[in-house]
């Protein structure tokens, strides 16, 4: 039998490995195995790119001999026991005469969930699982939340002061957060296939929407939501029109927009996606339709606040990362970043669940998924319908 805290730390290495394979994997979950011989690490493995060999598979191969007798198997997520791009591991593990294996995550789909580790039993290896699950959950925020509900995951990004305000009452916001906040901005930045912001942010900060960690430059899809196609300005087009990625900005807009607008985006290389509407504003829903016809499993919505709260206010947000610096304004007219919903109680309150809390710096991470209300109001006094992307 083997102890917890071994348990613990050799499940610890495969979420290590595991990690290698950040926001490269999509639309398959991230997932590291090691092999354990005596107590001893003898090989690794991790899964690189859909298409590409499991984690178990690759960690079987990187040993490079069949496995000593009483070998273990640590893996952070139940091994497939089904054909797809690749054989099923379960195979693998048994023909490789693995006699132990240890589980984090159980696989969240709810069609093959527990099915491998019933095969592995009954072919006589011994499952232990839930080891660290909580944090093999975590690592495959997207994936998960994929399997269960058919949607990609949205997600959304704010930087606030201790009363929650996100600039000035004069619009000073630069920064609010400090260095290792922005750092593990682009960390999450990285993760997700896709960042989304508003034709207003895309006017007003002329953003790159890039992963830069270390000297290294990714670059996700990147989306603007843009109704009437008013960030299009033949004098200074933006840096999501022109750079070398341009190729990964979809547009999106309604057909108010305009058919000139979107051929000059075209000329340049953009990408447009024309949404149904009967207005300017861009239907959450239809958007989310077209992310998983394309293969999109997760947006990073980063601003500004009325895309953000037009999100909330629609039931479309479901997970928010929220960084609080210890700063404080005290001001009422300070600007704020999700609003117009008219709480009245507590019990009409959103709230977060499967809530982390992490320190970066002297701010403080909390992110979650968001858990609505059954009924929630709208403030009409103090909520002004934008021309969407504001």
């Amino acid at each position: 039998m083997i102890d917890l805290e071994s348990q613990n730390y050799f499940m610890r290495r495969a979420l290590a490995a595991a990690r290698q394979g950040w926001g490269l994997t999509h639309p398959n979950p991230m997932v590291g195995a090691l092999i354990v011989e005596a107590g001893e690490i003898v090989a690794e493995g991790y899964h690189a790119a859909a298409g590409e060999a499991h984690a178990e598979i690759k960690a079987l191969k990187n040993l490079g001999r069949k496995p000593r007798p009483g070998a273990t198997l640590y893996v952070t997520l139940e091994p497939c026991c089904t054909h797809g791009r690749t054989p099923p591991c379960t195979d693998a593990i048994v023909d490789a005469g693995i006699t132990r294996v240890v589980v984090g995550s159980t696989d969240p789909n709810p069609a093959h969930a527990g099915k491998g580790f019933g095969l592995l039993r009954a072919s006589g290896v011994e499952v232990i699982t839930g080891v660290l699950a909580a944090e093999c959950d975590d690592l495959n925020l997207i994936f998960n939340h994929t399997m269960l509900t058919s949607r990609p995951l949205f997600a959304a990004k704010s930087g606030v002061t201790l009363d929650g305000k996100v600039a000035t009452r004069a619009g000073d916001s630069q920064w609010i957060t400090g260095e290792a906040s922005r750092a593990n901005a682009h960390h999450w930045r990285r993760l997700f296939p896709a960042i989304a912001v508003g034709a207003g942010t895309v006017r007003a900060d002329n953003p790159r929407l890039t992963a830069r960690i270390g000297a290294t430059e990714w670059c996700p899809w990147r989306f603007v939501f843009d109704g009437l196609l008013r960030s299009v300005n033949d004098q200074n087009m933006p840096n999501l029109y022109t750079d070398e990625f341009r190729a990964r900005t979809i547009v999106v807009t309604t057909a108010l927009g305009g058919i000139g607008y979107v051929r000059k985006l075209t000329a340049l290389g953009v990408k447009t996606w024309v949404l149904p509407s009967a207005s300017a504003k861009v239907s959450f829903s239809d958007f989310r339709q077209r992310c998983l016809a394309e293969g999109i499993t997760g947006v990073f919505f980063e601003g500004g606040s009325q895309l953000l709260s037009e999100l909330l206010q629609a039931r479309e947000l479901d997970y928010l990362f929220t960084y609080q610096a210890p700063v404080l304004f005290a001001d009422d007219k300070g600007k704020s970043v999700l609003r117009g919903l008219r709480t009245e109680t507590l019990a009409q309150a959103i709230r977060l669940r499967d809530v982390r809390h992490e320190v970066h710096g002297e701010d403080a991470l909390l992110r979650g998924f968001l858990k609505y209300p059954e009924k929630m109001q709208i403030d009409e006094a103090t909520f002004t319908r934008p021309v969407y992307g504001e």
